[in-house]
């Protein structure tokens, strides 16, 4: 198999880091060759002298890692689960609920296995998971995930030290590794107003009844001309909703973790079929002919919707792009987690996204739901901005504020910055200091040494690009200037505005 470019950059990118830090995090879309990049490093590593581990928390994960490495290098694993133990001289890929346990785990030396790579990386902060992590103190570890939501993310960075690279949904789409997603309204308003809490997320059973009396109208609504992949919160709505499904002329499938008979015939069948299960299917499983996704179960977890949606957005011939179904779930909470989470990259965009998708009469491309409602907050940024700027002409202080600065070269990233691994959460450095009250900006509300180093990396790659500096841009902004023009230019218009005696447009 012939690697793509960004899978070469993230190969390179791993060898980099690991100079740096132990412990190295990758986020990649689903569907974008996470088990080919690690199987590739994890054969390079073997064939360095070194001892490689990939683990995995799932039987499914563990047959996927198994299967890609051969596809990608050529290498048959070995296998350290329950009856099967692993072989010397071999990568291995190890059950995490196997290697947990005291007895299996002391087999291994703690200097056994040098080289870990972790599949579905938002999982090893559990106790199972850093139980087995800390049998191996001095390995090196490169985790890989396709849940770039922030909060999750900030979680990981108890563990991992740094990202090594990223790809995200968006720009896996722009290349066209992914398909677009397409988002359409049911017109079934669902009432879980009464579902509650449980483990920290909306109750599964709870959910179920609340669900059960919408099902025929659900079932009615189901595209003839798709294949559906439905995700329902417990296995018995998955069979109630077969029945249904059946009684009016569909071809409905069941799978679980107990009875997989069905998939092979589901996946031989074409459009209009369609495939029921509770959580089965949410991680480790490709079957790229889904065009159709509906998600029957609320959730307040960004990453399990990141995961059920993944499941449909791998191109196919033939396949134009992947339709979610996004319900009308009747509740006063506002932590619900609906599709457009999966790229928005700010809270305030959700909404807006959330807002307009609800509004919108028909289906609607996501990523084009995205950059209106960004456009919208930036406008809405930036009007905020002009106003505080008007209020502060008066102060002698001409150093810019870090947030402004982010507003007016148009920075989403660097805007809604916020540390995520512990080197980020230190003060500023001296040097850091210094060099940004160079740049004219105010080193004062730079709080952490994350947030000046993102700072820093943004003015040193404009100047690079020749793009105005700090300084002309909080000059054109004052203006009333678009800030995103080049140095030359900049430097052009506030000498005209010096010969106009500083006559501004405001």
């Amino acid at each position: 198999m012939e690697a793509r470019s960004y899978q070469v950059k993230a190969d390179t990118a791993i060898y980099a880091k690991w100079k740096e830090f132990r412990r190295i995090l990758l986020p990649l879309a689903t569907g974008t060759g996470k088990t080919f990049i690690f199987s590739n490093v994890a054969a390079k590593e073997l064939a360095g002298g070194h001892r490689p581990l990939i683990l995995c928390h799932r039987d499914e994960l563990i047959r996927q890692a198994c299967d890609k490495l051969q596809k990608a290098t050529g290498l048959v694993a070995s296998v350290e689960k329950a009856e099967q133990e692993a072989r010397p001289g071999t990568i291995v890929v190890g059950s995490v609920q196997t290697l947990m346990r005291q007895s299996r785990l002391e087999k291994f030396p703690f200097d056994h296995f040098d080289r870990i790579f972790i599949d579905e990386a938002h999982h090893c902060l559990s106790a199972s998971w850093q139980k087995v992590l800390a049998r191996f103190p001095n390995a090196k570890v490169a985790g890989f995930t396709a849940t770039p939501e922030r909060g999750d993310r900030k979680n990981l960075g108890r563990y991992f030290e740094d990202v090594a690279f990223e790809y995200g949904i968006k720009q896996a789409v722009a290349e066209g590794y992914l398909c677009h997603i397409v988002i359409k309204n049911s017109p079934i308003k669902i009432d879980v107003s009464n579902v509650g809490i449980t483990n920290g997320d909306f109750d599964k059973d709870e959910t179920a009844n609340a669900l059960d009396p919408y099902l025929p109208e659900i079932a009615k609504t189901i595209p003839l001309d798709r294949k559906t992949l439905i995700f329902t919160p417990l296995c018995a709505t998955s069979k109630k909703l077969q029945e249904i499904l059946r009684s009016i002329g569909r071809r409905a499938y069941y799978a679980s973790g107990d009875d997989r008979s069905q998939v092979p015939a589901w996946e031989q069948d074409g459009l209009g079929s369609i495939m029921l299960n509770s959580q089965l299917f949410s991680e480790g499983y490709d079957h790229c002919m889904i065009d159709h996704v509906m998600v029957l179960r609320i959730t307040k977890s960004t990453p399990f919707m990141i995961q059920m949606l993944g499941r449909g957005t791998r191109i196919w011939p033939g396949k134009k792009n992947l339709l979610v179904t996004d319900h009308l779930w009747q509740t006063s909470r506002h932590d619900i987690c609906h599709p457009c989470n999966l790229i928005a990259e700010s809270p305030e965009v959700a909404e807006k996204m959330q807002k307009r998708q609800e509004e919108s009469g028909g289906p609607i491309d996501l990523f084009d739901l995205e950059v209106s409602a960004k456009r919208d907050v930036i406008r809405e940024r930036e009007e905020a901005l002009a106003r505080e700027l008007r209020s502060q002409r008066h102060k002698e202080s001409r150093l810019i504020d870090p947030l402004a600065y982010a507003v007016m070269i148009k920075n989403e990233a660097l805007a809604d910055y916020e540390p995520v691994f512990a080197w980020e959460e230190q003060a500023p450095t001296p040097g850091q200091i210094q060099l940004l009250r160079r740049f004219g900006i105010n080193a004062d509300k730079v709080k952490t040494k994350g947030h000046a180093k993102h700072l820093i990396d943004c003015v040193l790659n404009r100047s690079k690009m020749k793009l105005a500096t700090p300084g002309q841009a909080r000059t054109l902004s004052d203006a009333g200037y678009y800030t995103d023009m080049s140095k030359t230019r900049a430097s052009e218009i506030l000498d005209e505005l010096s010969k106009n005696y500083w006559r501004i447009k405001f």
